[in-house]
C-alpha cells in the first residue's frame, strides 16, 4: 500500500491511530508513534513494542518535534465531547498549535501529510447528505466549538501551507467510526450502547432517538486513509471518509439491544447543546480519488465490537 520507509503517527495510542500503526507495521513500515497518552492508551499498542519497527513517544503535539520521516498522520486530539470538553483550551491548542507544528515538520523533511480532520467541520448541517463543497453551519462560541472549530482552523493551516510552501498534504474529514480499541468511557454512541448493554444498564438516548449518524467500521475506514495518503500530490482533499448508510441513534440502540441479549432497556434523556440532527457523508470523491467505499455491514461491525468489549468489560 505505501512505498515510504519512516512514518510518524500521531494520536498513535488512541482509537483510530493504533490501528493505524498495527497496520502500517504489519506493511512492513517503520512507525515513530507520537501520543501524549490524555485519551490514548499504552494497552493499544503494547502488542506491537517487541517489534523492531514500532517506537512508542511520549510527547504532546503542541510542542514541536523533529525527527526524519517520509510521511505524517495526524490523528491526535480528543474526539467524544466527554473528553474534548475537559479542557477546552488545551484541544484547541492541539488542533491549532499541533498542526502547525507537524506542517512545519513536514515542510523540514519534505514530507507528505495527512490531517485527520472529521464530518464536525459541517455543525448542524443544512445540506443532506453533506459534500465537501458544503461550507457548514458551526456554533463558534458553543461547547463544541474547540473541537469543531479547532479541526476547522486546522484545514485551513493545511492549505496555506500548501498554497504557500507548495507541500504535500491530504485533508480527511472523517465520519463516526466504531470497532475495537473504543474507549468504554468515551462517550460515543456505539461504545456507550454496548458498554451500557453489556452492564445490564439501561440504554441512554439524548433527545427523540430521531437524530442519524452514519457509522463506518474501523477496518473500512483505515483502508480509506491509506489509500488516500497514496493518491498523486493533486489530490488534496478535503474528502469525506465514512459510511453512507444513515441510521437512527434509536434502531443503533435496538440492535445493540438485540445483540448484546439482557435486561437493558432505553431510556431518553434531554439532547445537548449543538448536537447535531443529521449525519451522512457523500462519498462521490472517496469513490473516484480512492477506488474505495465501506463493506462491513453494520450488524458485523456490531458483532465484533460487541465481542471486543465482552473480553475488556469481563
Amino acid at each position: 500500500m505505501t512505498s515510504c520507509k519512516r512514518v510518524l503517527v500521531t494520536g498513535g495510542a488512541g482509537f483510530l491511530g493504533s490501528h493505524l500503526c498495527a497496520r502500517l507495521t504489519g506493511e512492513g513500515v517503520s512507525v515513530i508513534c507520537l501520543d501524549n497518552f490524555f485519551t490514548g492508551i499504552r494497552d493499544n499498542v503494547a502488542p506491537l513494542l517487541a517489534s523492531p519497527l514500532f517506537e512508542l513517544v511520549r510527547h504532546d503535539i503542541t510542542e514541536p518535534y523533529l525527527a526524519p520521516v517520509d510521511r505524517i498522520y495526524n490523528f491526535a486530539c480528543p474526539a467524544s465531547p466527554v473528553h474534548y470538553q475537559i479542557n477546552p483550551v488545551q484541544t484547541m491548542k492541539t488542533n491549532v498549535y499541533g498542526a502547525i507544528h507537524l506542517l512545519e515538520l513536514a515542510k523540514e523533511t519534505d514530507a507528505r501529510i495527512f490531517q485527520a480532520s472529521t464530518s464536525e467541520v459541517y455543525g448542524d448541517p443544512e445540506e443532506h447528505p453533506q459534500t465537501e463543497r458544503y461550507w457548514g453551519r458551526v456554533n463558534p462560541v458553543g461547547r463544541r466549538s474547540c473541537y469543531d472549530e479547532g479541526k476547522r482552523c486546522a484545514e485551513t493551516a493545511f492549505f496555506d501551507y500548501r498554497r504557500q510552501y507548495g507541500l504535500d498534504i491530504k485533508v480527511g474529514r472523517i465520519f463516526n467510526t466504531y470497532g475495537p480499541k473504543m474507549r468504554p468511557d468515551d462517550g460515543r454512541v456505539v461504545s456507550t450502547f454496548i458498554c451500557q448493554a453489556l452492564r445490564g444498564e439501561d440504554i441512554t438516548i439524548f433527545g427523540d432517538g430521531s437524530q442519524t449518524r452514519s457509522f463506518c467500521y474501523v477496518t473500512d475506514l483505515m483502508d480509506a486513509v491509506l489509500r488516500f495518503m497514496e493518491t498523486p500530490e493533486g489530490i488534496t482533499g478535503p474528502v469525506n471518509l465514512g459510511n453512507p448508510t444513515e441510521s437512527t441513534i434509536l434502531s443503533i440502540a435496538e440492535n445493540v439491544l438485540a445483540l448484546c441479549g439482557g435486561p437493558s432497556r432505553i431510556r431518553f434523556l434531554p439532547l445537548p447543546e449543538d448536537d447535531p440532527r443529521q449525519r451522512k457523508p457523500d462519498i462521490t470523491l472517496a469513490r473516484s480519488h480512492l477506488d474505495w467505499e465501506p463493506k462491513v455491514p453494520l450488524e458485523e461491525g456490531l458483532k465484533e465490537t460487541i465481542h471486543w468489549f465482552r473480553g475488556t468489560l469481563s
